[in-house]
């Protein structure tokens, strides 16, 4: 009797999901993406609502739905809406192509935003781990592993658990609806090389439109503080390099094209042969973001190097 029950009690759910999938079939392209796009942000019961309604009062619900998520509706702008669509558009830009909002990043990007600090370690936080990063929101930290080295970062089960936590507190549907000041997550390019008198070179790339800028008279202000750190095989540090670069430009040269290109940093690196680490931390002064970075370098005695 009590699997009977069982199945009774699933049956309405079961039935449910497919009268759902039947009525998705019967929706047309405009409504479909609709649904594709909200999907992380539409209750079931507005789901549900949705599916059973008309195709002619579709276009109304739609408009409501919206409606009810602006957080000034005074003005003509739907500031909530229009930060989620250019969320899904960084998301796309920033993990993998039309899919990457779609994907464990993705998700979380739209949802929550940039985090306040991001940790990225291409190749893994030890020497045989898989590609990982940290996102920090608050004092809350959310892993995410890319174990078969695909680009597909999942969110750790632990940090899963963490998202209830981080709705209640008050980052929650407070920190969902308000408009984030930064364009996309603020992110560098960090590379190893030689120059011409075969010493190493660490070389740090920051794109111009990834920065945040005060405006100081007519001049467009910010600064990057660069923090380099050196550990050996026995993670015990060997050197550390810490130095501000104060950026300004005008409005002007952003407009000209410079917003495209990257601002360089170069930094000579005084190491024997060995093997180590290099954590690369990277803070703008504007508004505080920073990103760390670590890459794994093996350094031979003859006049080659390689990193992983």
């Amino acid at each position: 009797m009590r699997k009977k029950f069982g199945l009774l009690w699933l049956l309405p759910f079961f039935l449910f999901s497919c009268s759902s999938v039947q009525l998705e079939k019967t929706l047309n392209t405009e409504e479909k993406e609709f649904l594709s796009h909200v999907r992380y942000i539409i209750t079931r019961e507005e789901r549900k609502a949705f599916l059973r309604l008309p195709s002619s009062e579709h276009k109304a619900f739609i408009e409501e739905f919206w409606k009810k998520r602006d957080p000034d509706p005074e003005t003509e702008e739907n500031e909530y809406k229009d930060e989620f669509f250019k969320r899904i558009e960084e998301a796309k830009h920033l993990f993998g192509g039309a899919s990457g909002w779609l994907q464990d990043r993705g998700r979380i990007y739209v949802l929550f935003g940039p985090p306040n600090q991001r940790e990225v370690y291409p190749r893994g936080i030890g020497f045989y781990d898989s590609p990982s990063e940290i996102w920090y929101y608050g004092f809350y930290r959310l892993f995410f592993i890319d174990r078969n080295w695909s680009g597909n970062y999942q969110l750790e089960s632990r940090s899963a658990q963490l998202l209830a936590q981080i709705n209640v507190a008050h980052m929650g549907l407070n920190y969902q609806t308000r408009t984030e000041k930064r364009r996309v997550v603020f992110d560098f390019d960090l590379e190893i090389q030689k120059n011409a008198e075969e010493k190493n070179l660490c070389r740090i790339k920051v794109p111009y439109k990834n920065l945040w800028f005060s405006a100081e008279g007519d001049k467009l202000q910010t600064a990057l503080e660069v923090t380099l750190t050196v550990f050996d095989s026995e993670a015990q540090k060997v050197w550390e390099k810490k130095q501000t670069y104060p950026i300004s430009l005008s409005e002007e040269e952003l407009l000209e094209g410079l917003a495209e290109k990257d601002y360089l940093i170069e930094i000579k690196l005084p190491l024997q042969s060995g093997t180590y680490q290099l954590e690369a931390l990277l803070k703008e002064m504007t508004d505080e973001s920073q990103v760390v970075k670590k890459i794994k370098l093996i350094i031979t005695p003859i006049a080659s190097w390689r990193s992983e």
